[in-house]
């Protein structure tokens, strides 16, 4: 560090003491215990260093420096303030950090700085009281908050850059731990405390005789272990900054002193004092009246809901309800909503993974229902690389040195990712094999090239992965629920009207939706639900779950291990949305009869491309478009020809066509040759192979599939795929494909 004050020079000069000057040093009387009453001439025994300003006296042993000296002249603090000097010239090198150093600083605080701090609501008394100071360190001017440890030392100064410096920076020095910034008034108090953000917002509550404490290092840094020191059975109001991180740091101290049987409230700010307002802005900018504070702005931790005014809510009114701004899609909506809503519970999280090609909704659904839900549990991405991921969302750990990434009860969107490598590195969290998951990535460094670091994944989150990309890895689609949105010429007219009334008047859209009273009370209902902090679901009779999705699934397969976790997690979200009206114990519930009857009907209805790991805009293409162009080709040749020929193959050409005719749009001619038929082949719906004709081109079959009814899906070998060889051999003029397990 680098300091610079008021030179010894100076100072004697204006004491009137004579001396004179020999090198660095200045020569004079002493000024102590008259050892110069008997020197004559130019004799004197008291050195001064004109760098140091430390002083030694040669005769009598006296030492000490400026603070010391000014003392003895009986130099009052508030004197040498409206008086400031000129600062050193030659400053020391390096200054030790001690008590000394922090009162020398204080001395020179200069007349307008010390007017800066009361136009920030720091009265006079709190800044000599707490030894607020000015000095120059790392090669500029700062206003020095020396800041103490839990036995009073002084441990380092929280710089304040120079106002006239106009950014307000703010620093430490690097690697010094994070203190309360007032240890010494938790012992001393037994009224109501608070917690805020910042030195100076500390200083401006003192200055209206408000005990206050903050954390040094930031709104996320309050630790656990203060809450003993923080004490029981206080009134604790916690008040940071008016943005994002301050909204999260709250709650997060809140509920870390709250666990510790205080009555605990959060103040909100209101939203005069702007972005990012603070305490100061209140008091001083908005000239608010301190009481309200604990008035009308500060609500109890958590916060108490009357369930009251909540009925029991059927699946229907919640696709009226969601239906608002999501038009069709009902059983996407139905699982879109259950999946944001499961982030509330231990361990019931479930993914979905939307694929579907570009403007079709598939990023709508789930960010128009996160729109429900408390803004800080909700992080959506758009395009994020798997490093870039772990950076953004971890905090850094100095003990374990590495990133942690806590996602416990959060819900991740996804938005338009082009590929699935984050996915990939995911995948154990997507599975929720472990609540705590290491992870080692690699970073690329100028100085050192490849750098491994360590990254601690905590809890299960909702994830929303939402794709134009229709191929997805195994791995990846056993970990997901795959969804597409509807594409229909009856949702994409409702959608186009319903844009046109928003963009008409955005204002009175909003308002219009705002104020809708069911939309308003499924909102309030999920802060509800998340405050009630519901950590098991329980289900009844689980024994009817057996029962029924074994008869369903006959030949059973790999992924119905994940499937069966799925369907569950679907019971468990229906029990928690009216978890009001089922029994409950503590922190968990029990999910009854009619949740899994829910639970079945939605899964029934978005099993079958499940079972095939296909998305539904797959599924559905392969029905409406390779099915009826199959059918249109061979449907009405006579028995003898198809007998003698066989049955005709498709071309790629004829596929789009068809779906053109179907969809009304064209069909991207590498996304079929590349994603959608291999994928189709793969899921043993369809088979290539060369025209016989012209050995170039390749013609699509489609499989036994073709003749299994929708409500022969769940039964069969393979869960609902017939093996029979002569229906291949029909559908193929007596030729049997390798199909596989088909």
């Amino acid at each position: 560090m680098e300091l610079q004050t008021i030179t010894i020079k100076e100072y004697l000069t204006r004491k009137g003491v004579a001396f004179r000057e020999s090198g660095k040093e200045l020569i004079a009387h002493c000024l102590f215990n008259g050892c110069d009453k008997d020197s004559r001439g130019t004799e004197a025994h008291l050195y001064f260093d004109t760098e140091t300003g430390q002083y030694d006296c040669k005769k009598c042993g006296e030492k000490g420096n400026l603070v010391t000296l000014a003392k003895h002249f009986g130099d009052g603090i508030s004197e040498i303030a409206l008086n400031p000097i000129t600062p050193a010239k030659n400053p020391r090198k390096s200054t030790k950090f001690d008590a000394e150093l922090v009162e020398t600083c204080h001395l020179a605080l200069p007349a307008n700085i010390r007017q800066y701090l009361n136009a920030r609501g720091v009265s006079d008394a709190v800044i000599d009281a707490h030894k607020l100071g000015w000095g120059k360190f790392y090669g500029k001017w700062w206003i020095t908050i020396p800041i103490q440890d839990i036995y009073g030392a002084f441990r380092f100064f929280k710089l304040r850059q120079d106002p006239n410096a106009g950014d307000d920076k703010i620093t430490y020095p690097k690697g010094v731990e994070a203190q309360i910034y007032g240890w010494d008034l938790l012992p001393n108090t037994t009224e109501r405390i608070v917690i805020c953000e910042g030195e100076l917002d500390r200083l401006a509550l003192l200055s209206k005789n408000i005990p206050a404490i903050t954390s040094t290092h930031g709104a996320m840094t309050f630790k656990q272990e203060w809450c003993e020191k923080v004490g029981k059975g206080r009134k604790i109001y916690i008040c940071f900054d008016n943005d994002d991180a301050g909204k999260k740091g709250a709650e997060r101290a809140a509920k870390m002193v709250e666990n510790g049987g205080n009555e605990t409230y959060i103040i909100t700010l209101p939203q005069e004092v702007g972005e990012g307002g603070d305490i100061t802005d209140y008091l001083v900018k908005l000239g608010g009246n301190p009481d309200d504070l604990f008035g009308k702005y500060a609500k109890e931790y958590p916060e108490k809901i009357d369930t009251s005014q909540f009925k029991p809510l059927s699946s229907q009114e919640l696709v009226e309800i969601l239906g608002l701004t999501i038009k069709q899609d009902e059983e996407n909506k139905i699982v879109t909503f259950l999946c944001e809503l499961s982030a509330y519970t231990e361990n019931a999280q479930f993914n979905i993974s939307y694929n579907a090609p570009s403007s079709t909704g598939k990023s709508y659904i789930p960010t128009e229902i996160a729109r429900l839900l408390p803004e800080e549990d909700v992080l959506e991405l758009g395009y994020c690389s798997p490093t870039a991921f772990f950076h953004d969302v971890g905090e850094w750990n100095k003990d374990m040195k590495g990133y942690v990434v806590d996602l416990s009860r959060k819900i991740l969107i996804f938005l338009d990712q082009p590929h699935t490598q984050l996915l990939e590195r995911l995948r154990p969290l997507l599975s929720h094999d472990k609540k705590e998951i290491s992870v080692k990535i690699t970073d690329k460094t100028q100085k050192f090239g490849m750098k491994t670091k360590n990254v601690l994944l905590k809890g299960y989150p909702s994830v929303i992965f939402c794709t134009a990309g229709l191929r997805i890895d195994e791995q990846e689609a056993t970990r997901f629920l795959l969804l597409s949105p509807e594409v229909n010429h009856e949702k994409i007219r409702q959608g186009i009207l319903e844009s046109i009334k928003k963009e008409a008047d955005t204002e009175s859209y909003k308002d219009w939706l705002d104020e809708n009273p069911e939309r308003k009370l499924l909102k309030e209902r999920i802060r509800t639900i998340k405050l009630e902090g519901i950590r098991e679901i329980r289900i009844a009779n689980y024994q009817k779950v057996v029962e029924r999705f074994f008869s369903e699934h006959k030949v059973l397969k790999p992924r119905h291990q994940r499937d069966i976790k799925r369907l569950t997690s679907l019971i468990k979200s229906f029990a928690l949305i009216n978890l009001w009206w089922r029994e409950k114990s503590g922190t968990t519930i029990t999910a009854n009869e009619d949740d899994i009857e829910q639970a079945f009907k939605i899964w029934d209805a978005i099993s079958v491309s499940q079972e095939l790991n296909l998305p539904p805009y797959i599924y559905n293409l392969y029905q409406e478009v390779i099915l009826k162009a199959w059918n249109d080709k061979n449907s009405n040749r006579s028995e003898g020809f198809a007998e003698i020929t066989g049955a005709l193959g498709l071309s790629r050409q004829e596929l789009l066509q068809k779906h053109f005719e179907v969809y009304g749009r064209m069909l991207d001619t590498n996304q079929l040759r590349q994603q959608i038929l291999p994928m189709l082949e793969t899921a043993g719906l369809i088979v290539q192979e060369a025209d016989p004709s012209d050995k170039r081109k390749m013609l699509i079959y489609p499989t036994a599939l073709s003749t299994i009814s929708p409500d022969q899906k769940n039964s069969g070998n393979g869960g609902g795929v017939s093996t029979s060889e002569e229906n291949n051999s029909e559908m193929r003029g007596g030729v049997t494909p390798d199909l596989g397990v088909f």
